[in-house]
């Protein structure tokens, strides 16, 4: 089952604008993000999908494939089927969504959303470990799982609630990446909005609660922080630029 990586990248963020194009040591953070990825050896081939030339001109530039897109896309997910619609990508089994401010994405979490979806699943994610005192933050978001390993809720809420604040109550941090088969990619991004996804702000929502399951691969740790704010990006510096000393001769 060859798998297609691509990583929608976004000119026009509203919180960070010109996001992938931000400086991280000293390079545009999306090129980081794709040798993140080929660096974990999970794909066959490796796409950056964006709506802006000036995108596609510095991956490009890097030696690296990039494929421009919509402007008018709602989500990441609609700028992946988009590529996934191009006759030259029609010989992959499985797509491997990885968004484009995830330069320290885990490579445990890029096999564990692939792995879901070749051991039967639709969708394959990945979710690392969540330390108590941070379940309430809503940046971070949260999944309970079933006895299948497939998600029940992804919550921007301390999922599960600790009612008698007995302290043992375990949290699983979402890493947002998204593996799929091409026929539950298309049938996603085909789905009517829920008015969960709009009140967590969180897409993944629309395909759970329309009855696709969504298999979640946990990896012990927790899951790196994105790139949202500007304080995100001063932190993944200070991490990117201690491992680039750790590995300096």
């Amino acid at each position: 089952m060859p798998v297609l990586g691509v990583i929608p990248a976004r000119l026009g963020s509203s919180r960070l604008p010109r996001k992938p194009l931000l400086s991280l040591a000293g390079e545009p953070l999306i090129l980081w993000v794709v040798r993140r990825v080929l660096d974990a050896g999970v794909c066959d081939r490796l796409v950056v999908a964006t709506d802006a030339r000036e995108v596609a001109a510095v991956v490009e530039r890097a030696g690296y494939e990039a494929v421009l897109t919509a402007p008018d896309h709602q989500s990441g997910t609609e700028r992946v089927a988009e590529v996934v619609g191009h006759k030259s990508f029609s010989t992959f089994d499985v797509v491997l969504n990885v968004q484009g401010d995830e330069p320290l994405v885990a490579p445990a979490a890029l096999h564990g959303a692939v792995s879901r979806v070749r051991a039967g699943d639709p969708i394959g994610t990945a979710a690392g470990d969540l330390d108590r005192s941070l379940a309430s933050d809503p940046n971070r978001v949260k999944v309970v799982t079933d006895a299948r390993g497939r998600a029940v809720y992804f919550s921007r809420a301390p999922i599960p609630f600790d009612r008698d604040s007995a302290g043992d109550v375990i949290y699983h941090q979402h890493v947002g990446v998204y593996a799929y088969t091409r026929e539950a990619l298309d049938r996603w991004v085909r789905l009517a909005p829920v008015p969960e996804e709009r009140w967590e702000r969180l897409e993944q929502l629309r395909p759970l609660l329309r009855g696709l399951p969504i298999g979640v691969a946990l990896f012990p740790g927790p899951a790196a922080p994105g790139v949202d704010t500007a304080d995100d990006l001063r932190y993944v510096e200070t991490q990117v630029t201690r491992q680039l000393k750790e590995v300096s001769p």
